[in-house]
Parts: structure tokens; C-alpha cells; sequence
């Protein structure tokens, strides 16, 4: 297909306003709520979705329960469920190109970014998960209870076994910045463990999620097993948290709106998995290859606009070389150019919205008025879209804000250290823990720094090493529980013991 038919395709997706998904049917909003969806490169509204209410939320969580409780998807054996899954793959694959196109329209990012990380991801994450369905087992315990049993009878007293089970009804709530991927981060495991999902995309972005839905039928996923339903987060989110027929709530944003998950949720006591937020950081050792670290320092903060979760904002570097290797990052940062997702040579895109420019700028002034020596950037860049420019700070005042506080721009901040055990003590001091990388050649060092980072995911002489097969979830504030490998399907099974005297 060509970038013309590809772009046609999606401008009639986007030509009216887009129904939610609830059962199999599209659905308009009962109390006629519409939301734009803008182009962050041209601050356009270029397409809107019916928002869900709670009367929408209401039925989507029955349509989940009807499908799941006793009804079809429950009924589904573990190959039926691997086949939907890897069919649902080969879709996404298919439709790679306008999938694409989409994310870049609604999020902004540079489109080979959003064929890469959120197309090719989104399907090979389907695959892994399609791999699970067949994997879930209980297990024959020798339960030590007494025999009363007649003198001689042979054999045990009981046969005792668990059991697995999915926990009934998901709710998945995901952000803005990875919308497809996120989707599917949620929908694999759960839907792998035999769970229904109604699905409510980040208000910002969607437009995937509701093409994934139509996906997700063609597949021949039974109506109710996926719903999805956009909408606003203090209204269809909160109505979602507090339905009493949802028994897990699957979040991925900010901590502020996941501790507010943790308190609506705690009523009833929903199961909860909680990926938050970072401000994760990056050490440089004087024997590192800096050509090397320089490339890893400056894709982490700076892909997708600094609008990672997991992205290393926080650079601390071995004193004796700290400027030289400021100056390699800063070199790149000056490269990368700006520009809408869809352009060719675009490696930095806009942020998502008005409001999240405006935030970061703040910060950038934050920086400056708090000392920090501004190395790299700082602007936001003139015209249409919400674009700033990449920033670099010099700031040996590690209480600033720019230290402290998740910024979740292009934004990043360094500072010396003066050995080991400075750069742990460095490295540690935050409320977060989702990720940390250092960079050094000494064996040593690499597990020491490894085994004494207080983050969930820890990378050495890489950056962005991510795959299924690992376990991903923060510590401390940056979250609650797992995605990825055997403990990310765990957290959507619940076990049963079942005891049989014999």
C-alpha cells in the first residue's frame, strides 16, 4: 500500500465521531459526550469518541462478566485462547502501517518509533502471552492430615490439588505515551489467564484502542471478552475503579493517580497492579565507553520525547571525565532534529498536549531559577504542535526540583560523583525505582552497582534492553506488582485448593 491509500484509510477512520466498543456492538455515548482527539505536532483537532459515562461503564463491565463468568470465554479451551491471541498478532501486523500512522497522529511520535516500539512490540507481545495459555497449572499436593480410615486400607486418605483460575472482570486503564503497546501489555497477560477486559485508553489518545477493538472482533474474540471504552479519567475511570463486578484493576500513569487507584479500590479490596512513575538514573564510571554511554544517555531521555516512564533522567558521571561526557550528550541532543512524527528525518516529536509543554517548560524555568546550569536546549520551539527542544542541566544541587520530581519531558539533568559508593548513595536518593543503567567496563563494579540499585529493572552497558520474558515492575513509588514473563500472568490468576477424601 502506499503513504497515500495508507493515509486515506485513516482519515475515513477519522472522518466521524467514533463509537465505543461494548459486547460487539458500537456504541454511541447515551449522554451525547464527545471528545477531541488533537494532533499534538499542529494543536488540531483532527477526530473525536464518544466518551463513556457510567451507564457505559455499567454495561461494559456486564458485557466482561456475561462473557467471562459463565459464558463463552470461560468456556474457551487454552488453544482456542492461543489461536485468538496469535490471530490477533498477525491483524496488528497486517494493519501495521495505518496503526502506525494513527499513533503518530494521536501522540506524536516519529513514525519508525511507532512502527517499531508500538506495532512490531504490540504483536510480539501477543505471541509471548499467546504462549502462556497453555502453560497454567496447579499442582498434587501430599496433604499431612489424619487418615481415620480402617487399619490396612491402602493408598492416600485425600487427594489434594490447586487449581488456577482467572480472576474474573479486568479493568485496564493505560496512558498516552505507548497507547497501543499499553494496551496489549495489559490485554495479553490477562486475556492469556482466561480474564475479560473493558479497556479505557488515556482521553489523549483513542483512536488505536478503538481500532484494536475492531481488530480484536475480526479475530473472533467472543463479543463482551474486550471492550473498550474511552473516556474521561475522573469519570469513566473512577466509575471503573468503583464497579463492584470488576475484580482487578490494571493501571499504567502518573503515582499521584495511582495511589488515588489504591484508596477507590481498597472498599472493596480489588486486586491491583500499579506500573507508576520514574525518575530513573544513569551512571557513567570513568572506564566506560563514553561514545557508547553518550548514545544510551541520549536515546533514553530523549526518545519519545522524554515521555517514558522508565527513561533515565537523572545522569550522574565519574568526576574526572563529567564535563567531557556532558558535552558528547549535549553534541547529540543538538542533532536530533524536531519535527512532526511523520517526517522522515524527525527524530524528536511534540509532547502530547498544551498543558504537558506548558508543564515541562515550568520545570525548565524551575531549573534555571534553582541554579542549575542550563548546558542544552531549553526552549519550547515557536510555531504550531508542542515541541521543546532537549534539555540538559549541570546541577550539583541534588535537592532541586529537577532532581526530585518527574518531569516526563525531554529534560535531563547530571551531576558528578566521586566513587562507588557516592554514585549508589546518588542513585538511590529518590521515591521512585523503576529503572537504573550504569555504564562501566570493571566487572566488579557492573554487579556491584547492579545488586545495590533500588529499581525493578537494571540495565549494564545498555539502555532499553526490554523483552517479555522479563519481569518489569517498580519499587518503592514507582509501582505495585508485575508485567511481563510468568509474573505478569500470575497477577491475573487467583489459586483454589481442593481437597477430595478418598
Amino acid at each position: 500500500m502506499t503513504e497515500t491509500e495508507i493515509g486515506s484509510i485513516v482519515n475515513r477512520f477519522c472522518a466521524s465521531p467514533r463509537p465505543m466498543l461494548i459486547g460487539d456492538q458500537w456504541l454511541e455515548a447515551t449522554d451525547g459526550g464527545i471528545i477531541d482527539v488533537v494532533d499534538p505536532a499542529t494543536g488540531q483537532a483532527f477526530a473525536s469518541v464518544h466518551a463513556a459515562g457510567a451507564v457505559e461503564v455499567d454495561r461494559a463491565v456486564r458485557a466482561a462478566e456475561a462473557a467471562g463468568t459463565a459464558g463463552p470465554w470461560r468456556r474457551a479451551t487454552p488453544v482456542d485462547r492461543t489461536r485468538m491471541l496469535w490471530r490477533l498478532a498477525d491483524l496488528i501486523e497486517q494493519h501495521g502501517a495505518e496503526l502506525a500512522l494513527l499513533t503518530v497522529r494521536e501522540q506524536g511520535k516519529p513514525l519508525g518509533l511507532a512502527e517499531g516500539l508500538d506495532v512490531a512490540g504490540s504483536a510480539e507481545t501477543l505471541r509471548y502471552y499467546a504462549g502462556w495459555c497453555t502453560k497454567l497449572e496447579g499442582t498434587t499436593i501430599s496433604a499431612s492430615l489424619p487418615d481415620e480410615r480402617p487399619p490396612g486400607a491402602l493408598g492416600p486418605a485425600y487427594h489434594a490439588y490447586s487449581l488456577r483460575e482467572p480472576v474474573g472482570v479486568v479493568a485496564a486503564i493505560v496512558p498516552w505515551n505507548v497507547p497501543l503497546l499499553m494496551a496489549v501489555a495489559k490485554l495479553g497477560p490477562a486475556l492469556a489467564a482466561g480474564c475479560t477486559v473493558v479497556l479505557k485508553p488515556a482521553e489523549e489518545t483513542p483512536l488505536t484502542a478503538l481500532r484494536l477493538g475492531e481488530l480484536i472482533l475480526e479475530a473472533g474474540f467472543p463479543p463482551g471478552v474486550v471492550n473498550v471504552i474511552p473516556g474521561l479519567g475522573h469519570i469513566t475511570g473512577a466509575a471503573l475503579v468503583d464497579h463492584p463486578a470488576v475484580h482487578k484493576i490494571a493501571f499504567t500513569g502518573s503515582t499521584e493517580v495511582g495511589k488515588r487507584i489504591v484508596a477507590a479500590s481498597s472498599h472493596d479490596l480489588k486486586r491491583v497492579t500499579l506500573e507508576l512513575g520514574g525518575k530513573s538514573p544513569l551512571v557513567v564510571f570513568a572506564d566506560a565507553d563514553l561514545e557508547a554511554a553518550a548514545d544510551a544517555a541520549a536515546l533514553s531521555i530523549f526518545v519519545n520525547s522524554g515521555q517514558m516512564c522508565f527513561a533515565c533522567s537523572r545522569l550522574f558521571v565519574e568526576a574526572p571525565v563529567h564535563d567531557e561526557f556532558l558535552d558528547l550528550v549535549a553534541a547529540r541532543a543538538a542533532a536530533m532534529p524536531i519535527g512532526p512524527g511523520d517526517r522522515d528525518a524527525t527524530e524528536i516529536g511534540p509532547l502530547i498536549s498544551a498543558a504537558q509543554r506548558d508543564r515541562v517548560m515550568e520545570y525548565i524555568r524551575s531549573g534555571t531559577s534553582d541554579g542549575a546550569e542550563l548546558v542544552a536546549g531549553g526552549r519550547a520551539v515557536d510555531g504550531d504542535g508542542f515541541f521543546v527542544e532537549p534539555t540538559i542541566f549541570r546541577n550539583s544541587n541534588t535537592a532541586a526540583r529537577i532532581f526530585r520530581e518527574e518531569i516526563f519531558g525531554p529534560v535531563l539533568v547530571s551531576s558528578p560523583f566521586i566513587d562507588l559508593g557516592d554514585a549508589l548513595r546518588l542513585a538511590n536518593d529518590t521515591t521512585y525505582g523503576l529503572a537504573a543503567s550504569v555504564f562501566t567496563k570493571d566487572l566488579s563494579t557492573a554487579h556491584t552497582m547492579a545488586g545495590a540499585m533500588d529499581a525493578g529493572m537494571v540495565w549494564v552497558n545498555c539502555m532499553l534492553a526490554l523483552d517479555e520474558n522479563l519481569p518489569f515492575g517498580g519499587f518503592k513509588q514507582s509501582g505495585l506488582g508485575y508485567e511481563g514473563s510468568h509474573q505478569g500472568v500470575a497477577e491475573y490468576l487467583r489459586s483454589k485448593s481442593v481437597v477430595v477424601q478418598l
